[in-house]
C-alpha cells in the first residue's frame, strides 16, 4: 500500500462481500473512493448497488456497459481458436478481467485517481490478471491490494470475520455463512469456488447453480437451434421461440439468446480441480451454457473447412497457449497479440452453418455445412472410387512404415518384443 495516505483510490466494485468490506476499508485508511463496476452481462441490480456503495463511503460510482466489447474483443477470438484452460475450463472469468481492467484504469485516469483497486486474493489469478493488465495501460499508477496487505489479512483472516465484519457495520451482502462460496458472474459464465467447495469430494449443492437447470430437470423435449459462423466468428443465431422463427444477429443479443436456449437445457456445467497460476491447486464450478454450445459448433465447423495440417498447428500452438495468456493475465501482451494474428489468419475459411439441439445437460451437432467445404463426399464415399486410386494406397503404407520396420528389427534385435 502506498505509505501516504488520502487521495482519491478507484476501486473495482462488484457491490459483494469483499469489495463491499474494502471500500469501507479503504475509508478507514483515509482515502477517497471511487467505485467503478463493469457491466460484463451479469444478472445485476446496478441501480441497487450503486446506492449500497453510495450508502457506505462511496465518492462516486461509475458504471460502464463493456458487453459489446466484451463478446467481440475478448470471447469471439477465444471461440475461434478453441481456446480451453487445462482442455476445460472455458476461461469465463479470465475473458473478462482485461476488459474491466482496462475500462476501470481509464475510469481512474479520468477522475484523478493516483491508485486503482481490487478485491482479489493473494491465492488467486485474478490479482495478477488485473495487476498485469495495469502495468500494461498505465505503469504510473499505484496499486492497493488489500488481500496482500497484513494490515487487511490480519484484520479479517477468512470469510466469516468479513461476514461479521459486515454485520457490524450494516453492510447488506449476498454470501451468508450457510452459503459461504464465492461467485464471478458474466456474460460467458458464473464461476463458484470457496466455503465448502475447498473439499474436491463435496458434491455443490443443487441451489447453488445459478443460471442452469440440473439436467435431470431439464424438458423432456430437445430444441433446436443453429448457428452461423463467418471467418470464425459467430455472426447469426437461428432459433424458435413461442412456435415462431428467430434470428438473432447482433453479438450481445446473439450470445445473451444462446445462454438462455443452453441454460433452459442445463448445458455447459463443469466441475474441476485446476493448476492455479500461483502454483496452488484449486477446485471451481463453472456455467458456460452459451460459451459451451458456440465452442462446440465451431470446433464442428472446422472439422469441415480447416486443414488438417493447419489445424494441426492451431491446436499444438496457438490454442494452448492462447488460452494459458488468457488464464495467467498476459492478455496485454506481445504475445497475445502475435497469437492473435494467427488465429485471424487460421479463420479465414471457417465460414458455415451448424445445426444444433440442446438436450439434458448438452449440445449436440446435428449436421453442418459450408461453402468452403473441404469434404468431398464422391471421395470420401466407401460406395465410389471418386477419383482416388486404392491402389496408390499401397506405396503410402510401404513408404511410410519403413522407419516402423527398422524400429521393429532393432527391438527385436535387442531381445525385446513388441
Amino acid at each position: 500500500m502506498p505509505q501516504s495516505k488520502g487521495g482519491s483510490v478507484c476501486l473495482a466494485y462488484s457491490g459483494g462481500l469483499d469489495t463491499s468490506i474494502i471500500l469501507v476499508w479503504l475509508k478507514e485508511q483515509g482515502y477517497e473512493v471511487v467505485c467503478f463496476m463493469a457491466n460484463v452481462g451479469q444478472e445485476e441490480d446496478f441501480d441497487a448497488a450503486r446506492k449500497k456503495a453510495m450508502s457506505i463511503g462511496a465518492k462516486k460510482v461509475i458504471i460502464e456497459d463493456l458487453r459489446l466489447t466484451f463478446v467481440e474483443e475478448f470471447c469471439w477470438p477465444a471461440i475461434a481458436c478453441n481456446a480451453k484452460y487445462e482442455g476445460r475450463y472455458l476461461l469465463g472469468t479470465s475473458l473478462a478481467r482485461p476488459a474491466i481492467a482496462r475500462a476501470q484504469i481509464k475510469a481512474a485516469q479520468a477522475e484523478g485517481c493516483f491508485a486503482v483497486s481490487h478485491g482479489c486474493t493473494g491465492k488467486g489469478n485474478d490479482g495478477a490478471r488485473f495487476e498485469f493488465a495495469f502495468a500494461a495501460i498505465d505503469p504510473a499508477m499505484a496499486v492497493i491490494a488489500p488481500w496482500r496487505d497484513p494490515t487487511f489479512y490480519d484484520r479479517f483472516p477468512g470469510r466469516d470475520a468479513l461476514l461479521d465484519y459486515a454485520a457490524e457495520k450494516g453492510i447488506p451482502v449476498s454470501s451468508t455463512k450457510a452459503k459461504p462460496w464465492s461467485m464471478d458472474e458474466n456474460l460467458a459464465h458464473c464461476s463458484y469456488e470457496a466455503g465448502i467447495l475447498e473439499d474436491p469430494d463435496q458434491t455443490p449443492p443443487s441451489d447453488m447453480w445459478k443460471l442452469t437447470v440440473n439436467s435431470t430437470d431439464a424438458p423432456d423435449k430437445p430444441e433446436y437451434f443453429t448457428l452461423e459462423f463467418t471467418k470464425g466468428i459467430p455472426t447469426k443465431l437461428e432459433y424458435t421461440e413461442a412456435g415462431k422463427n428467430k434470428t438473432a444477429t447482433e453479438p450481445v443479443e446473439l450470445f445473451t439468446t444462446m445462454n438462455a436456449i443452453a441454460r433452459r437445457h442445463g448445458v455447459g456445467r463443469i466441475d474441476i480441480v485446476e493448476n492455479r497460476f500461483v502454483g496452488i491447486k484449486s477446485r471451481g464450478c463453472y456455467e458456460s451454457p452459451g460459451l459451451y454450445c458456440l465452442h462446440a459448433a465451431h470446433m464442428d465447423l472446422e472439422g469441415l473447412t480447416l486443414d488438417r495440417e493447419v489445424r494441426a498447428l492451431r491446436d499444438q500452438f496457438v490454442s494452448f497457449n492462447y488460452a494459458q495468456m488468457l488464464y495467467k493475465g498476459f492478455y496485454f501482451a506481445p504475445e497475445r497479440e502475435f497469437l492473435h494474428a494467427s488465429i485471424v489468419k487460421s479463420q479465414e475459411k471457417v465460414n458455415g452453418r451448424v445445426r444444433c439441439l440442446a438436450f439434458k445437460g448438452d449440445a449436440v451437432v446435428l449436421g453442418r455445412t459450408s461453402e468452403n467445404s473441404l469434404y468431398d463426399q464422391s471421395e470420401a464415399s466407401m460406395d465410389e472410387m471418386g477419383g482416388f486410386e486404392p491402389q496408390d494406397t499401397t506405396g503410402f503404407i510401404k513408404a511410410n512404415s519403413i522407419r516402423l520396420r527398422k524400429y521393429g528389427t532393432m527391438k527385436k534385435a535387442g531381445g525385446e518384443d513388441l
